[in-house]
């Protein structure tokens, strides 16, 4: 007997989440799973590189509607909805969501993903609830950990305020949309914080706070990688966590290029 998508299901969610965002989107969870496609976000690239892969299951952390929950009614009659919508239901593609689900795990299953992959699991000093603090062995220049995090992520660039000499010890590291001051500001206590890493948030919130801080003669920094750039570790991890669990059933990871280019 097969594997059905309630099995993959079941492997992933261990416990009901209430409100969640998290579901099958499209498909039924008896059908048989042939291949799974694994990706941060189901975009018309990823849909076409999973078919390509002959995958009939793609599980994504974000949702395919440029929305966290349903899009507002205006954009259901968009061509570019409509034209999305349609090749996933031509293809028979099956899409489940699972944001929350990993997110709740402990450790947050993002988060812990993002620091191991820099390489700073050992130094994890502290695990909040939106957040992790981690106290480097050794402080480093701000330009020396701005080349470490793009050489261990793979990513061409990120955005950073702060001085490339600024010595930095102490990192307040969140992911995808969690990166607002209330997040991010209680991570100082009771210790101070020299440098935020985050995916996202506000500019007029965590960017304007360090910013102000460095004009008070304070040593703060700040780096922002990107909400994807931030969370595509979590999902290379749940790949390999379903590819070890489902034995012979073939589960890729689909990997895209950054949503912005610097011109």
């Amino acid at each position: 007997m097969g594997i059905t998508i309630q099995t993959v299901i079941d492997l992933m969610v261990k416990q009901p989440i209430p409100n969640t965002v998290d579901g099958l989107l499209t498909g039924s969870p008896d059908d048989q799973v042939e291949a799974i496609a694994v990706a941060f976000m189901p975009s018309q690239y990823v849909i076409e590189e999973a078919i390509a892969q002959g995958a009939n299951l793609l599980i994504t952390h974000e949702g395919p509607h440029y929305a966290h929950r349903d899009p507002v009614e205006v954009l259901k009659q968009d061509p570019v909805f409509v034209d999305k919508n349609e090749r996933i239901r031509q293809s028979g593609l099956a899409i489940y969501r699972n944001h929350d689900s990993v997110h709740r795990v402990q450790p947050d299953l993002i988060t812990a993903a993002l620091i191991e992959q820099l390489t700073w699991s050992k130094d994890v000093a502290d695990v909040r609830e939106n957040a992790s603090i981690v106290a480097l062995p050794a402080a480093l220049t701000l330009g020396e950990i701005v080349q470490n995090v793009k050489e261990k992520l793979g990513i061409g660039f990120v955005r950073v305020v702060g001085d490339p000499s600024t010595l930095c010890q102490r990192v307040g590291l969140s992911v995808g949309y969690r990166g607002s001051a209330s997040v991010m500001l209680p991570l100082t206590e009771p210790e101070p914080l020299d440098l935020f890493i985050i995916g996202e948030g506000m500019e007029w919130e965590l960017p304007a706070y360090v910013t102000d801080a460095m004009q008070q003669g304070k040593r703060k920094a700040l780096i922002v990688l990107g909400h994807a750039e931030s969370e595509v570790p979590g999902m290379k991890l749940l790949a390999d966590q379903l590819r070890s669990a489902l034995g012979g059933v073939p589960v890729y990871f689909i990997c895209e290029k950054p949503l912005f280019q610097l011109m």
